[in-house]
């Protein structure tokens, strides 16, 4: 099961609608791409299983401490 993150305001799939997800974040001044990149703990001597990990717990700090409400994480399973 693949994590991402997103906004609650996005009607996008990142999923299967990625750059349309992706114009509509930075339209609204989320960057949320590149906020995951900055809290991720990840690294290019991660294997594939470690990386993913990575980016999900990433992902769910994010959620939990989540001021502003506006972020949350979707899987694959959902899209």
């Amino acid at each position: 099961m693949a994590a991402m993150l997103t906004t609650v305001d996005n009607p996008f799939n990142p999923f299967t609608q990625f750059d349309e997800w992706y114009s509509f974040d930075l339209a609204r001044g989320y960057n949320t791409s590149g906020m995951l990149a900055r809290i991720a703990q990840s690294s290019d001597d991660l294997s594939d299983s470690d990386q993913e990990s990575a980016v999900e717990e990433a992902i769910d700090e994010i959620v939990e401490l989540n001021v502003l409400g506006v972020f949350k994480k979707v899987t694959s399973d959902e899209s």
